[in-house]
């Protein structure tokens, strides 16, 4: 037969397939070596950290147990702290006049010393606050690592393919490469070398060859990748950088407590739970995930967790979970302040279906929803107009707040126990601490696990104790945020809708009606009785969990009719109103006494006033009553608490009425936050831009106007 290619057509065929394999084989040991270069990031941030702590240690605390370490003459050389010694080579050290060799030896081991005590407790803050080379490097290398998995998955197959066929096409077509060879070879050993060569010429244009040089641009640009990109990306998510950052340096950024407080057997069974995360919409932290593999393990289980730890989303991740095994119903019970707020978080973090039970029509609602399941989201008060026939089963009921149903004798708590008695899991949440309110704590679990609430009635002194929290802990599980997170203080923010109630949507409407623009922008608070209205219950829930979470808070309104408000609301709790008319000597007198206040203080200030020469690290929580025309006014203001010396993460909520100005607001300054992210530069004349002035307002209302008359048959 005919030869069908020359040795130099079969060496260069050859080498491109090695080349290839080559480079292959390469680049799938980027992902070992970006987590090593992670690993010696982190360590060089821990040790900068560490030196930057031993350089606030004076160099006198060598000589504490009175070893006779000449300190006088170290800081007369310049040694001044531990860090500078601990900098110092022992060459260096024994320059100094009356230090020897060994005396120099002596001082150096004593200084490792302390560097590795420190060193063991150290945690460090990854925040796009402090860019400095060492966390550039660490966040270059962490989404080095993230980018390259994909790439390194697709590649890995494609090597596994090459891994078998090159060999074999190699040591066929090598015997035969030459001209004698060939004319001399038998026909099987032709046969098999043409089949071969053609092979390989198949790959190269083939599918295997595309895929090869489809994927070596991505990672070239990974290798050519500059930190800005990084912390570009960081800043936009960081919770993949922070679950990689746990799995390749433990402990480094929060607890190294793999087990998060729960004993170990029951713990080694929780990290063997299945969570099967298709579907859900947003990343999870590392201890969201364990809270989620909890809830579906232990299936009636009392979630306590710290607010802002995020125990909305960990619910809404257990349904996504079971919804991905074949269950299709799911039942969240809350207060009627997060109805709204839980609907549009369901629908915003996964793909579940949501129906609102509530209102006139909760009953056609509830039919809906039991013919197409999904997560039905209703209050307290709607559960209680809610029935299944007896045989009907849904897969987890959601409790919100269960603090609220502590009394067994209410009927709230009835209606969520009749609706318990259908779910296959119940999942209660609270952020109120309860280990100072025993007896609460043990009614709740007597409603998910009557046994273990048998064995700890009557412990209620040991509440502190390890054995009443080893004995709780297959059903309650609280974790505190410096618990699991110590990598900021960060910013939390969260959009809390509320639903007008009938009373309060008339007032709204006829102001609306009237181009009221301050009446319409007041909306809830101008409602007949304030402490009714739907944002200031909200906001009195908020207050409750800060306060028992021994935080203090700021309430922020453009508007002096508001603050009057909340004064009168707020009773006792409240200092302020900081506003315009109120003195600087005044304003600097109430920040000192709200400085000064037990936990559950609440510093009530007018939004402009707020923003301007005022620190308050006291308060860890801001809350605004109405969305601000002027973004940068509301940025002003929430510096005040969010800024250096701020040791704790901040919680922002901001309070919204649903299919209200509220919400036209929030859209129009998210169209305009696109356009300046597109076009603008950040100069302060760009800035402006952002703000919604008195003729998009007018459009927003007129908008309002037409919705109003089309929903009244008045179009």
């Amino acid at each position: 037969m005919a030869r069908p290619f020359t040795s130099k057509d079969a060496e260069n065929l050859i080498a491109q397939h090695e080349s290839i394999r080559e480079l292959m084989v390469k680049s799938l040991q980027l992902p070992d070596s970006f987590r090593a270069q992670a690993k010696n990031a982190a360590d060089a941030l821990v040790a900068r950290e560490v030196l930057r702590v031993l350089r606030g240690v004076p160099v006198e605390e060598l000589n504490r147990d009175k070893r006779g370490i000449r300190v006088k003459s170290l800081r007369d050389y310049g040694f001044a702290t531990v860090g500078d010694l601990a900098a110092a080579t022992p060459a260096q050290i024994a320059s100094v006049d009356g230090v020897s060799p060994d005396g120099a030896m002596l001082i150096k081991y004593q200084v490792n010393q302390m560097v590795a005590g420190a060193r063991a407790d150290m945690k460090i803050r990854l925040s796009a606050d402090d860019k400095n080379d060492a966390a550039s490097q660490l966040v270059k290398s962490l989404y080095a690592c993230l980018r390259i998995r994909p790439f390194a998955q697709e590649l890995a197959h494609l090597e596994t393919q090459s891994r078998f066929w090159l060999p074999l096409a190699k040591e066929a077509i090598t015997p035969v490469m030459g001209t004698f060879q060939w004319m001399f070879a038998g026909k099987a050993k032709k046969e098999a070398a043409t089949e071969a060569y053609h092979r390989l010429e198949r790959e190269l244009a083939g599918e295997y060859g595309q895929r090869f040089h489809a994927l070596m641009p991505g990672i070239e640009a990974i290798n050519r990748m500059v930190a800005p990109e990084a912390w570009q990306e960081f800043e936009k998510n960081p919770i993949p950088f922070f679950n990689l950052l746990e799995d390749i340096a433990p402990g480094v950024l929060g607890t190294d407590d793999g087990l998060y407080g729960l004993p170990e057997d029951l713990a080694r069974e929780i990290e063997n739970e299945t969570f099967y995360p298709e579907g859900l919409l947003c990343d999870l932290r590392r201890y969201q995930q364990w809270g989620v593999k909890f809830i579906l393990h232990q299936e009636r289980v009392l979630l306590g967790d710290e607010m802002g730890l995020g125990k909305t989303i960990q619910a809404i991740a257990a349904m996504v979970s079971l919804a991905n095994t074949g269950a299709t119903h799911f039942v969240v019970v809350c207060p009627a302040g997060v109805l709204s707020n839980w609907c549009r978080e369901v629908s915003s973090k996964s793909r579940l279906r949501v129906t609102k039970v509530h209102g006139a029509g909760r009953l056609a609602a509830w039919e809906s929803w039991r013919q197409s399941g999904g997560v039905a989201v209703t209050t307290y008060e709607m559960a209680g107009f809610l029935r299944l026939p007896e045989e009907a089963r849904f897969s987890l009921l959601t409790v919100d707040e269960a603090h609220y149903i502590k009394n067994p004798e209410a009927r709230r708590t009835e209606n969520v126990r009749r609706l318990a008695a259908h779910a296959d899991r119940v999942l209660f949440m609270t952020g109120t601490a309860l280990e100072n309110r025993v007896s609460e704590m043990i009614a709740l679990i007597g409603m998910l696990r009557p046994d273990i609430a048998a064995q700890v009635t009557g412990m209620e002194y040991l509440a502190a104790a390890p054995q009443f929290r080893k004995l709780v802990a297959p059903v309650y599980y609280r974790r505190k945020r410096e618990d699991v997170l110590t990598e900021l203080p960060e910013l939390m923010e969260e959009l809390e809708w509320c639903t007008l109630s009938p009373e309060e949507e008339r007032v709204y409407e006829a102001s609306v009606l009237a181009r009221n623009y301050m009446d319409i922008r007041r909306v809830s608070w101008n409602a007949p009785d304030p402490s009714r209205s739907a944002k200031a219950v909200r906001l009195l829930e908020i207050l409750q969990e800060a306060a028992e979470n021994g935080r203090r808070i700021i309430v922020f309104s453009f508007f002096l009719e508001t603050l009057k408000t909340l004064m009168t609301l707020l009773g006792p709790a409240a200092y302020g109103p900081i506003s315009g008319c109120v003195s600087p000597a005044r304003r600097q007198q109430i920040i000192d006494d709200f400085s000064r206040a037990p936990a559950g203080a609440v510093l009530v200030s007018q939004v402009q006033s707020g923003g301007t020469g005022l620190n308050i690290q006291a308060a860890s929580v801001v809350v605004f009553c109405e969305p601000q025309l002027k973004p940068s006014t509301e940025t002003q203001a929430l510096s005040r608490a969010y800024r250096m010396g701020q040791t704790r993460n901040v919680l922002v909520f901001r309070l919204l009425a649903d299919d209200t100005v509220d919400e036209r607001i929030l859209e129009m300054l998210d169209e305009k936050q696109k356009l300046f992210d597109a076009f603008a530069d950040e100069s302060e004349a760009a800035m402006s831009t952002l703000a919604i002035d008195d003729r998009n307002f007018g459009d927003i209302v007129q908008a309002e106007i037409d919705r109003i008359n089309e929903k009244n048959g008045n179009a």
